[in-house]
């Protein structure tokens, strides 16, 4: 498993200080640094480092990718930030708005991205072809973490570089986000060239980076920039690859126990080598989030067929989400106490991908093309086949509804409803408010929709600490006077 514990002593001072300051990760003094960095194990401890960090964000990833969208309710112990998220209550002191987890990640792949071409010519044992692998995992795990960024807050600091020496600025202003996406393609680009795709087990084949994995995160960049073409042609990369779609009676096991042949990259859990994730407590012993009423419907509308995604995905006598607690797509079968948090986060599967190659076909105007490849999912969910819209809204409103089917409580809902409110000049601005305001209660919906107005409300604020550290970034012009 590749999230073991590390216990190198440049690493544990490496987490200590990005915990008091995202930035600044200069070991206390030089003797550490001088002496950690000897090795090709130095440098994949490192990398790991970044895996593990990422593996700590998994909840995050979850709240940023649902709350403020329709598929879940709050609960009984949903937090009071998260309760202010959902109700359009946000300032700029919320949990949410600390991206200093996303920036852990991007340092640790910066002192790798620094020091690997180094320790390659003081270690005679590091080869080439070990060294460029590394290099590619560091590259992806970076471009995952700032597509996050640019999607959560928009216009984020760039940093590329470790902080190493009083000579480098820890504190930068924000990018603009189309170039840090510009950048960041450059870099996916690089590293599907040199990655490798055999780490020697499942686990790690599908929860390090791999050439799959580096073409679906540049084809949903594409979709994010509204580049269809250009994101067809990755995608037809991962099609020619060995992945493909589990069979219908075998659905449920892309989350229990996971790392299936749909698998793309997953974030790997282990409950008994403590590597556990929170989804399990979040959504099945805490009470924290529910399905909502819209998800409700959405996935019972064809229950009689859709046995698997619809109980599949939630649980019909307490809207509990079962994709994170389950066994089985019974609904009953509660997931045994020893792999109660050992299931994975799926960041991307391969039904995820035909669904982006749908959206891409049909924004060109390939209907017939775009239904194809919409229609595999409905029939792996043993679902009734579409016909074609002659039209991009509604082909567009056919693809949101079965991404939230399929994909429901995955962490995608509120990046899908971006894109389609941000596509065409906010041509769809009022269609998004529609679908977020539904599940807020009916005396906050007007305030809601005046707040949502204006798209860049839609992203979250630089949060107070941070402003207050860095003094070269500004706050986005929404919450300004928070």
């Amino acid at each position: 498993m590749i999230r073991k514990p590390i216990y190198s002593l440049f690493i544990s001072l490496l987490i200590l200080s990005s915990c008091q300051d995202w930035l600044d990760l200069r070991p206390p003094d030089g003797l550490v640094q001088d002496e950690y960095w000897k090795t090709k194990e130095d440098v994949r401890a490192t990398l790991m480092g970044a895996y593990q960090q990422l593996a700590q964000m998994d909840e995050l990833l979850f709240q940023y990718g649902e709350v403020r969208a329709d598929m879940i309710e709050r609960d009984d112990n949903t937090p009071n930030f998260i309760r202010d998220i959902m109700d359009g209550n946000i300032y700029p002191d919320n949990e949410l708005c600390d991206w200093s987890g996303f920036y852990k990640t991007i340092n640790f792949c910066n002192f790798v991205l620094h020091y690997n071409p180094l320790i390659y010519e003081m270690d005679p044992t590091y080869s080439e072809i070990q060294k460029q692998g590394i290099e590619a995992e560091a590259l992806f795990l970076r471009s995952l973490s700032y597509f996050y960024l640019v999607r959560i807050f928009k216009d984020v600091p760039f940093a590329t570089e470790p902080t190493i020496s009083d000579s480098v600025n820890v504190y930068l202003p924000a990018t603009k986000d189309v170039e840090i996406l510009a950048a960041i393609k450059v870099d996916l680009n690089k590293a599907k060239e040199i990655v490798s795709d055999d780490y020697g087990s499942l686990e790690n084949n599908l929860g390090r980076a791999n050439k799959n994995a580096i073409n679906a995160l540049l084809a949903d960049i594409c979709l994010w920039n509204f580049e269809y073409e250009e994101c067809i042609t990755y995608i037809e990369e991962i099609e020619n690859s060995l992945v493909n779609l589990v069979p219908s009676s075998q659905w449920y096991s892309i989350f229990y126990p996971g790392n299936t042949i749909e698998g793309i990259f997953e974030v790997e859990f282990n409950e008994s080598l403590d590597q556990g994730n929170n989804l399990y407590n979040i959504t099945y012993t805490q009470d924290n989030y529910t399905a909502s009423q819209t998800a409700v419907e959405l996935l019972s509308r064809e229950t009689a067929k859709e046995i698997t995604r619809g109980e599949g995905s939630y649980r019909p006598t307490d809207f509990k989400i079962w994709k994170y607690c389950g066994s089985s797509n019974d609904a009953q079968s509660v997931r045994p106490s020893s792999e109660r948090s050992s299931g994975n986060w799926i960041i991307y599967r391969y039904a995820e991908i035909l669904l982006m190659k749908a959206e891409a076909l049909s924004q060109l105007g390939e209907y017939d093309q775009a239904i194809e490849y919409l229609n595999r999912i409905r029939a792996r969910a043993i679902m009734e086949l579409k016909s074609a819209p002659d039209n991009n809204q509604a082909f567009e409103d056919l693809i949101l509804e079965e991404r939230a089917k399929e994909l429901a409580f995955e962490g995608k809902r509120w990046f899908d409803l971006l894109r389609m409110g941000r596509r065409n000049n906010f041509a769809r601005k009022d269609k998004l408010i529609s679908i977020i305001v539904q599940n807020v209660p009916s005396n906050k919906r007007l305030v809601l929709v005046s707040k949502l107005s204006n798209p860049l409300g839609w992203y979250l604020p630089v949060s107070d600490a941070e402003l207050e550290r860095n003094k070269e970034l500004d706050q986005n012009p929404y919450y300004a006077g928070y």
